[in-house]
């Protein structure tokens, strides 16, 4: 992962959800919550860039993203769903893990170094069977920081 990217404890969450309107929901949620950014302004950003085409990245996973002039990093939250949700992905794959993802309004390149260090993150077999198996958010957390360590490395 791209050392770059902000993630805390609090934007990592497991839940059970039904549709993809209620995981932008939870996404906003949790920056809102977690890194006090306006949870109505996030939902409205990640909506608008899904009416643009799905974020189903493929693989049973997600990454709803916009960028905001809140945050001056790229800024990540996770959702992991107790059972996969349609989010339209292009494998028809329904979506088991979320990275939600805000970046600063002017970031360009980095927004796009951050979608992609997910993307590698999400196509990492190992790791990808981690997250689906981790029992808790905890879990989560700490998977993907030991993650950010060895990429440092």
């Amino acid at each position: 992962m791209d050392l770059n990217i902000t993630l805390a404890p609090g934007a990592v969450k497991t839940a059970r959800l039904e549709t993809s309107r209620q995981i932008l929901s939870e996404i906003a949620s949790l920056f809102a919550d977690t890194y006090g950014l306006d949870a109505d302004a996030i939902c409205e950003g990640l909506e608008q860039r899904e009416a643009l085409g799905s974020t189903g990245f493929g693989r049973g996973i997600a990454i709803p993203h916009c960028r905001s002039s809140a945050v001056n990093r790229p800024t990540m939250a996770l959702l992991a769903l107790e059972h996969p949700v349609d989010f339209k992905a292009a494998d028809a794959i329904p979506v088991s893990i979320v990275f939600g993802l805000v970046s600063p309004e002017d970031a360009g390149a980095t927004h796009l170094h951050a979608l992609a260090a997910i993307s590698r993150l999400s196509r990492d077999e190992t790791m990808l069977s981690a997250l689906n198996d981790a029992p808790d958010a905890e879990a989560l957390y700490a998977l993907l920081t030991n993650q950010f360590l060895r990429d440092a490395a």
